[in-house]
């Protein structure tokens, strides 16, 4: 089933999977095709960036740029983990997945399958919710299946996922130690405080 779904999403399919939170639409971020479809597919607006999962903490520092010491502490203590951390993008990464911030949001899940792709894909893969905006995201497959299923050529039904409330998303992208939280999710804001003390 991995070498399947890696090799549709080298080919420039859009897929959904299931992450730690919701069901996600997962593409090689890299296929600027596929990146506009999942645009065009949840009708979002373009000017926000699309978070990447990635399969190791590794994988992080090939993708960002000015990685600091309160990265590598959230890191070790979050993930795997409903923790998303906005930082630099690196040259890498095409623009247009930064939705020309220059900044890249990142995450290592705890849900083996979207983890197993990565690995086998060599690449990160897009992981915002399959749903359409306005409508809540999806926690089971037939919920994909209900508001996106004629959109979308493939959906990964791996049961309902862990949990049912978004990841926290921080965003380090001021550099300098600096931080901020753009929406409590999973972890709470005072456990990302502890985690970031000198």
């Amino acid at each position: 089933m991995v070498s399947h779904i890696a090799s549709c999403l080298s080919s420039g399919m859009v897929i959904a999977l299931p992450t730690d939170t919701f069901y996600g639409l997962a593409v090689d971020p890299v296929n600027l095709h596929a990146v506009d479809r999942i645009y065009e597919i949840k009708t979002r607006a373009r000017h926000k960036p699309l978070s990447l999962l990635i399969g190791e903490v590794e994988q992080a520092y090939e993708l960002a740029r000015e990685i600091d010491t309160a990265f590598d502490r959230l890191a070790e203590r979050f993930w795997p983990g409903p923790l998303t951390i906005i930082v630099k993008a690196g040259s890498k990464l095409p623009l247009r997945v930064t939705a020309n911030t220059g900044n890249v949001a990142l995450r290592v899940p705890e849900a083996a399958i979207p983890r197993a792709i990565v690995r086998k894909l060599g690449l990160p893969i897009t992981a915002t919710s399959a749903n359409l905006r306005g409508l809540p995201e999806c926690t089971y497959a037939a919920c994909v299946r209900e508001q996106l299923g004629d959109k979308i050529p493939v959906i990964v039904d791996g049961g309902p996922t862990a949990r049912s409330m978004a990841t926290t998303i921080v965003d380090l992208s001021g550099g300098g130690n600096s931080w901020m939280i753009l929406r409590e999710g999973a972890i709470a804001t005072h456990e990302i405080a502890l985690a970031l003390q000198h």
